[in-house]
């Protein structure tokens, strides 16, 4: 019985390692087109402070979302949705915060 419970586990524990890399790599991505975005509609900003708060307000769904313009580009969808997270207020606080860092 306990040698079963062992097994349990370390198969929970390997599953939430896998998820975790998962997640980690649906971020990176998110970020990049986050960042991408950002950098095109604002040229001249330090646009990584902005992506990070975008990226720090979106929900693990949303991540997914903008994650998947990395293969298909950024349509009208994902541009509206990175709007939409950047106007949330823990978002604008953020940015706010981190506005000295904007100019680069």
């Amino acid at each position: 019985m306990r040698a079963l419970g062992i097994l349990a586990l370390a198969a929970l524990t390997s599953c939430t390692a896998v998820n975790d890399t998962a997640d980690q790599i649906a971020r990176q991505q998110a970020k990049s087109v986050v960042n991408t975005y950002v950098a095109g509609k604002y040229p001249g900003l330090n646009s990584a402070p902005i992506t990070d708060c975008i990226i720090d307000a979106a929900d693990a769904r949303e991540i997914l979302q903008i994650a998947s313009g990395a293969l298909t580009g950024v349509d009208a969808a994902i541009a509206e949705q990175i709007g939409q997270i950047a106007r949330r207020p823990e978002a604008l606080q953020c940015i706010a915060q981190n506005s000295l860092t904007l100019l680069g």
